[in-house]
């Protein structure tokens, strides 16, 4: 399996780990001090859709990577075409959840 080598996205997808990261333990902190289940679980479904969204941002990125690996030059001739079609199936994914 291929890693992520364009840095940009790379950046990121770390960079919505450390926020989701974040949330995580600001939950845990909530879960210390006493906090209620719904403000608790509220924040829980708010982590899920962030590691979600990144899910499917590294898998785009991923299908970017090797389409650009397979078909190289072809690829690069229409990048703007090939931009909005992967902000689409982005989109499309994110509606899965």
């Amino acid at each position: 399996m291929a890693a992520l080598d364009n840095d940009k996205s790379r950046t990121d997808i770390l960079n919505r780990l450390k926020r989701a990261e974040g949330q995580l333990r600001g939950i845990q902190r909530m879960i210390e001090e006493g906090e209620g289940c719904l403000p608790i679980a509220t924040q829980m479904a708010a982590v899920r859709k962030a590691l979600d969204s990144t899910y499917v941002r590294m898998t785009v990125c991923f299908m970017e990577q090797q389409l650009q690996t397979r078909l190289g030059a072809d690829l690069t001739k229409d990048s703007a075409a090939m931009g909005e079609m992967f902000d689409e199936i982005e989109t499309l994914l994110g509606k899965i959840r």
